[in-house]
């Protein structure tokens, strides 16, 4: 950070601090600073409660999942090139979905942003290893985040219908931001011990649904598009 930026964040701070103390001085300012908060807290809140509502009709277990052609399974980190556990359950909710028929094939999206690091791979490796033939199992290498996964099912994979699977505390806005990407998505959510990698991921929803509201408005290219693939037509 440069000594300009610097100089004019504390002018900011020093100016804010001296704005708010005498505002906190007054029973007035005190009652409308309340108010602001609580606004603030309302129009914080307003993109989670979209999501919530959103996808309220769309959540499934594995028992009660519609048909589909394609599970979407969405990356979750690796250890040591293999599939975390998170990432292990997702994989495994959709082998349920897969052995009792619900899904004939899969799309596996995920983080290959670098040399050493593929989710896709991991995934692809753990499902064929679970007695999955490998023609049913589709990678996309640059799932770098939910909207580019979504966007890229649809408009890259030319998947139309599909039920994904995520954790509980991702679904619903895994299902709001498939959907308009013009995906027919129903999902699963798969429940967790509610651990600190738990809390962690619904703290984090709180920031990541304010940004799936604008990629539901603006609806951007993803990262990286490229040429159609349609591996997955013959499974619909």
């Amino acid at each position: 950070m440069s000594a300009g930026l610097r100089r004019v964040l504390r002018r900011f701070r020093e100016g804010f601090g001296a704005w708010l103390g005498r505002v906190l001085r007054t029973r007035q300012g005190q009652r409308r600073a309340v108010q602001l908060a609580g606004a603030l807290a309302v129009v914080a809140l307003l993109p989670s409660t979209w999501l919530y509502l959103d996808a309220a009709q769309r959540l499934r277990t594995v028992a009660d999942a519609p048909s589909a052609p394609v599970a979407v399974v969405f990356g979750a980190g690796l250890d040591q090139g293999r599939p975390t556990p998170y990432l292990a359950h997702r994989l495994d909710a959709a082998l349920q979905l897969y052995r009792e028929g619900k899904v004939r094939a899969f799309l596996v999206t995920g983080d290959n942003g670098h040399i050493g690091y593929d989710e896709p791979d991991a995934m692809r490796t753990y499902l064929v290893g679970h007695s999955v033939p490998q023609e049913r199992v589709v990678r996309d290498y640059a799932g770098f985040d939910t909207w580019d996964s979504c966007s890229r099912a649809r408009r890259i994979f030319g998947v139309n219908r599909a039920i994904l699977v995520s954790q509980d505390f991702h679904i619903r806005r895994a299902i709001a931001l498939c959907r308009a990407a013009g995906v027919d998505a129903y999902g699963v959510g798969v429940a967790e011990p509610h651990d600190t990698t738990w809390y962690y991921g619904g703290v984090r929803e709180l920031p990541a649904a304010g940004k799936a509201l604008i990629d539901v408005l603006f609806t951007p290219d993803p990262h990286l598009l490229g040429p159609q693939v349609t591996t997955l037509e013959q499974w619909r």
